[in-house]
């Protein structure tokens, strides 16, 4: 809260402490400069209760004009850094029913924009007006763009595991370079002036030839119920990236009761995430039913299916028995989101770890490193403990 504490730097600590009381409780008397009194009003108007016995003063914004909370939302990012801006933003649509406010395009210009606001695009793009979508998927595609930036080389780097680094190559492409040897290697070239080396000799990993039939295929299911929002997301920006990769085939499948293929999309992840319907139920059986028809190879094939696994699970454990037994690479993630953490029917995650698939959740930042132990066939159970990952686990009593 850059303004509180710009003041607070002028105050003593006792001074502190009662200023920051004040705000706390939200009083508005002169006791507080101009700006503190301005930046308690911004607070009342979404905590304060709608009506407060005795005193005549009303609060709250679900009366209010789109000017009005155009205004608010100013006042909020004016005095607030980001996060706090995001956070009460989130109470302000939770508390208020204020969905509604995404319909103005002068109120979605100026909300703060991040993952959560695409997951409410998303969910309002059905009943949003004619002239607010256009701005919507303007916005989409702005957080789309810097969740790409990103995520992109991390996840290029770590996919295109296809490199032999057990071959080197004295002409290696500028990604393909091992710095370690070639610092080492050019340590005599080191230049005091400039306090670096000059690589003279580039050393280098050589990539394996692969022809186009011989590339792993990774599919990616994906639960598109609403408690999957950021998951849903997530994964469809990282299949938007990996289809950009000449090292995989990927693929993209979204479900919820019904079951819709998005790869033909994978070029324009913001058409991907417009081709998302969040809500409704989930039925995985059916979701991997399909991605068993699009598996051509399995031994070279992997399916990450990304679910809470609230579902019919008898079927879907049928479903999974028969990927495993063909050879399939199946991983099970409950969650793709920034938190790592995850609500999950436990029974089912027991029982997808009975069939030694392994079943947990992870942030976006381990996706790719999570992908390239995947596509190696490494130990993942090993992996995810080097990254304090727990596992789902059998039961003890199935």
């Amino acid at each position: 809260m850059d303004d509180v504490d710009d003041v607070d730097e002028a105050l003593d600590d006792r001074a502190v402490l009662e200023r920051r009381w004040r705000l706390a409780v939200g009083t508005d008397d002169e006791a507080l400069c101009s700006g503190d009194r301005a930046l308690s009003r911004a607070l009342s108007v979404l905590y304060t209760p709608e009506d407060e016995p005795g005193t005549g003063r009303r609060a709250g914004l679900g009366g209010s004009s789109p000017k009005a909370l155009a205004t608010w939302l100013g006042d909020v990012r004016k005095y607030f850094p980001t996060p706090v801006v995001q956070v009460v933003q989130r109470d302000a649509f939770a508390k208020h029913g204020l969905r509604s406010m995404l319909m103005e395009p002068e109120l979605l210009a100026g909300v703060e924009r991040d993952i959560n606001l695409v997951e409410d695009l998303l969910a309002l793009q059905n009943v949003m007006p004619d002239k607010s979508k256009q701005l919507a998927r303007e916005i989409v595609a702005s957080i789309v763009a810097e969740l790409v930036e990103r995520l992109e080389k991390k996840t290029s780097e770590a996919v295109r595991g296809a490199v032999d680094r057990h071959q080197r190559t004295f002409r290696p492409r500028p990604a393909d370079i091992d710095w370690p040897r070639t610092i080492t290697a050019n340590l005599r070239n080191y230049q005091a002036e400039y306090r670096t080396v000059v690589p003279e000799k580039l050393i280098g990993f050589l990539r394996k030839q692969r022809r186009l039939v011989d590339l792993d295929e990774v599919v990616l299911c994906v639960d598109q119920s609403g408690s999957m929002a950021s998951s849903v997301i997530y994964a469809s920006v990282f299949a938007a990236v990996m289809a950009s990769l000449p090292v995989v085939n990927t693929k993209l499948v979204v479900f919820d009761d019904n079951v819709v293929d998005l790869t033909d999309e994978l070029a324009d992840p913001v058409n991907v995430l417009f081709g998302i319907q969040l809500g409704g139920g989930t039925d995985v059986a059916k979701a991997l039913a399909y991605c068993a028809t699009k598996v051509e190879r399995p031994t070279k094939s992997h399916l990450v299916l990304i679910t809470d696994l609230y579902t019919d699970v008898a079927p879907m454990m049928q479903q999974l028995a028969a990927m495993v037994r063909s050879g399939v690479n199946v991983i099970v993630l409950l969650a793709l989101n920034d938190g790592g953490h995850a609500s999950y029917d436990q029974d089912a995650a027991s029982k997808c770890a009975a069939l030694g698939i392994p079943t947990f959740a992870c942030t976006p930042d381990q996706f790719p490193d999570l992908m390239a132990t995947a596509l190696r066939r490494d130990d993942i159970a090993a992996w995810a403990a080097d990254c304090d990952i727990k596992l789902a686990r059998p039961s003890e009593n199935p």
